[in-house]
C-alpha cells in the first residue's frame, strides 16, 4: 500500500472498475469451455454432406465459411480416412473423491466456492496433450482431482497453503489448463486428497504505471483479458503464445513461455521484474519494479519454470510498451525450405528483426491453402487462379517444394516502412516473391486452429499433435531432416499402414539458433493402443532431437510428459539442485504433482 501511494502520480485505476473481475465469459468455465477437447464450446470444425469443410460459432474471423478444398488435400497428402468417424463418449467416468475431513472443516466458510462437482473435477486434472484428450474422449484420466478451491487473493493462497500444510493434503494449481506437458495429471499412487486451486478469479490489474512502464498484474487472468484491459491505459503486454486466449499470467511464468511477438516485447523472463509466491515456507514476496538489480542470484529464476512444484504465483510486476501504431502483416514465398531457412538466418545476423517472423514448410503451407475459404465472387475466384498461375508458371515456384514466411511488423509508421525495406531486400538476396498480407494474417490465424483441427482428425482414428526443440543455428538442417527419418521408422516398426504426416515450422529466431516446431500425425486403424505408440514415437523423436544439438524443449516446458529427458539435459548435479530447491521450500511435498524430476 506505501508503495502504491508513493506512486499514486503516476498511476491509474480504471474507472469503474475498482474491485471488480475482469471477465469476458461466463465465471463458470465448463459453460464455455470442451470438456473433452481444445477451445469454445461452440467452436469445432464439421465435414459436411457435400465435402466442405466449416469451423463452427462465431468467434473467430474464418467461422462459419466453407472450406471446399480441405477434404480432399486431408485424404490425398495426410491420409485422414474420412470415413472413420469415431464420436467421443458422451459421459466421462469419475472416481469418488478422498476426503480429508479436518481439513475440509478447516476451510468451510472461508473461501466464496468449493466444488466437489466431477466435471470441475475433470476439467482441473488435464491439459491438452493428445493423449489427454483420446482418454477424455474415450476411457478416463486415472486420477482426479478430489475437490476445487477458487482462491480469490494472495490472501486466500496463503490461508488455503497454511491449511494444507496443517492437514497434509496435496495442492495443484490450475490457471487455464492449456499445458502440452501433463502437467497437470495427478499422480496415480497420490494417496492423499488432492485439491486443484483455480486461480482464474485472481483476474485484477492492481495499478499500471506509465512512468515506469510497469504493472502489477494477478496471475489468474488470462492473456487475451490481460491485453484488452490494458489497452484502456494504451499500453500492452505483448506476450502472445499460441494459447494466449486462454492461459494465464501464473502459466507463463511457471512454463518459462514463449510468445510470437518475443522480437518485440521479450519472452516472459525478459516481461517479468518481480513475482510473488506463496510457498508451503512462506511467501517469496518481491513486488519491486527496479530495471536491474545486483543483490544475489536472481530468486526470479527459481519461480520461473518451476511448473506449480514450490507454490502458488499470486502477483507478478511486468513491463509494458506504448500500444504500437502501426501492426502489418506481410508473407514472403521462397523455392524451398532451405532457402527459406537461409534467409530467416541471415535475418537473425541483421538485427532488423520484425515482432514476429514465422518459416513453415511445403505441407504447412498446402495446409493453409487447403483451408482458404471459398471465394465471394467471380472476380475472386478469377483473381485467384491469376496468381496461381503467375507464381508457379511465370515465377517457377513449385508448388511441391515452396514454403512461406509469415511476417508481422509493429511499431511506429517509419520503424514499420524501415524494417519492411530491409526484409524485402533480405528475401529478394534469396529469391523470395512478396505474397501479401492476406497470407500472412491467415497464417497467423491459423496458428490458432491447430488444435481444433488436431481434435476434428481425432474423430476419424488420426491423432496428432505437436511438439518444440531449440536449436543452434548450425544444426537446424540436420534436426529437421533426422526427426522426419526417425518419425517414420519409428512408425513402420510399429504397424502403422500409411506414411505419417511430419512438417516442420521455424518459429522464433535468435542470434545463437532457432525454435523449431514439429507436427506430426498418423492414422492409428489396427493400432491396438494408439496413445502408447504415439508416445514412443515422440520418445524417440525427443532423442533425435537431442542426439543433434537440440533442447528438450524451447517454451512447453517439461511436466511429466519429458521429465526422463531432464538428466541429459542438466546433468546429475542440476537434477540433485533442483531437488534441494524443492525439499527445502516444500518438504511436506504438498504441492506434489512430480513435474520437472
Amino acid at each position: 500500500m506505501i508503495r502504491i501511494q508513493q506512486l499514486q502520480s503516476q498511476i491509474v485505476e480504471p474507472a469503474g472498475l475498482k474491485g471488480q473481475y475482469y471477465e469476458q465469459r461466463p465465471q463458470n468455465k465448463l459453460e464455455w469451455f470442451k470438456n473433452n477437447g481444445w477451445g469454445y464450446k461452440d467452436t469445432k470444425f464439421v465435414l459436411e454432406q457435400d465435402g466442405a469443410v466449416r469451423l463452427t460459432g462465431n468467434k473467430y474471423r474464418f467461422s462459419n465459411q466453407r472450406m471446399m478444398k480441405f477434404k480432399d488435400w486431408a485424404e490425398a497428402k495426410v491420409g485422414i480416412d474420412l470415413s472413420l468417424n469415431c464420436e467421443a463418449q458422451n459421459e466421462i467416468p469419475a472416481n469418488p473423491p478422498i476426503i480429508n475431513e479436518q481439513f475440509m472443516n478447516a476451510i468451510q466458510g472461508q473461501f466464496n466456492e468449493i466444488s466437489f462437482d466431477n466435471a470441475q473435477r475433470i476439467l482441473h486434472s488435464h491439459g491438452q496433450t493428445m493423449q489427454e484428450i483420446y482418454d477424455l474422449r474415450n476411457s478416463k484420466l486415472a486420477r482426479i482431482v478430489d475437490c476445487v478451491v477458487f482462491i480469490n487473493s494472495h490472501a486466500q493462497a496463503e490461508l488455503l497453503v497454511k491449511l494444507a500444510v496443517e492437514y497434509n493434503v496435496m495442492l495443484t494449481v490450475y490457471g487455464g489448463g492449456t499445458n502440452v506437458t501433463w502437467a497437470l495429471q495427478c499422480p496415480q499412487e497420490e494417496r492423499r486428497m488432492i485439491v486443484s486451486v483455480d486461480t482464474s478469479r485472481m483476474n485484477h490489474i492492481r495499478w499500471v504505471d506509465r512512468k515506469n512502464m510497469t504493472a502489477l498484474v494477478e496471475t489468474g487472468v488470462t492473456g487475451k483479458d490481460l491485453e484488452k484491459e490494458l489497452s484502456r491505459y494504451g499500453v500492452v503486454c505483448g506476450h502472445e503464445p499460441d494459447s494466449v486466449e486462454f492461459s494465464t499470467l501464473g502459466g507463463w511464468i511457471s512454463t518459462r513461455a514463449s510468445g510470437m511477438k518475443k522480437n518485440r516485447y521479450g519472452n516472459i523472463e525478459d516481461i517479468i521484474l518481480s513475482v510473488k509466491v506463496v510457498t508451503p515456507t512462506g511467501t517469496l514476496s518481491q513486488s519491486l519494479d527496479y530495471p536491474r538489480v545486483s543483490s544475489g542470484p536472481d530468486l526470479n529464476q527459481i519461480v520461473l519454470g518451476s511448473e506449480g512444484t514450490i507454490g502458488i504465483i499470486t502477483e507478478a510486476v511486468i513491463k509494458i510498451k506504448a500500444q504500437p501504431e502501426v501492426c502489418k502483416y506481410e508473407s514472403i514465398l521462397f523455392h524451398n525450405f532451405a532457402l527459406g531457412t537461409e534467409f530467416m538466418y541471415k535475418l537473425s545476423r541483421s538485427k532488423v528483426w520484425p515482432t514476429s517472423v514465422r518459416l513453415v514448410d511445403n505441407n504447412q503451407f498446402q495446409f493453409g491453402m487447403a483451408l482458404k475459404t471459398m471465394p465471394h465472387s467471380k472476380r475472386e475466384e478469377f483473381m485467384d487462379k491469376v496468381k496461381k498461375y503467375f507464381i508457379t508458371q511465370f515465377m517457377q515456384f513449385d508448388p511441391d517444394q515452396m514454403c512461406l514466411v509469415t511476417v508481422l511488423f509493429e511499431g511506429t509508421k517509419q520503424e514499420v516502412e524501415f524494417q519492411e525495406k530491409k526484409v524485402f531486400e533480405l528475401a529478394k538476396f534469396y529469391k523470395g516473391f512478396r505474397a501479401g498480407a492476406e497470407n500472412g494474417e491467415r497464417g497467423y490465424f491459423l496458428t490458432y486452429m491447430i488444435a481444433y483441427l488436431r481434435d476434428f482428425a481425432m474423430q476419424f482414428q488420426f491423432i496428432a499433435e505437436s511438439f518444440e526443440t531449440a536449436v543452434g543455428w548450425k544444426n537446424v538442417p540436420a534436426v529437421c531432416e533426422n526427426i522426419q527419418r526417425r518419425i517414420v521408422e519409428e512408425c513402420s516398426k510399429r504397424g502403422v499402414e500409411k506414411e505419417p504426416f511430419v512438417s516442420f515450422r521455424i518459429s522464433q529466431v535468435y542470434d545463437t539458433g532457432a525454435t523449431i516446431y514439429v507436427y506430426f500425425g498418423f492414422g492409428y486403424k489396427g493400432i491396438a493402443d494408439p496413445v502408447k505408440c504415439y508416445s514412443e514415437i515422440e520418445d524417440a523423436a525427443r532423442d533425435e532431437i537431442m542426439k543433434n544439438g537440440g533442447s528438450i524443449s524451447h517454451h512447453h516446458g517439461v511436466g511429466k510428459l519429458r521429465k526422463q529427458f531432464m538428466q541429459k539435459q542438466i546433468g546429475d548435479t542440476g537434477v540433485e539442485i533442483l531437488k534441494r530447491i524443492k525439499q527445502q521450500i516444500d518438504p511436506k511435498n504438498i504441492f506434489g504433482n512430480q513435474n520437472l524430476i
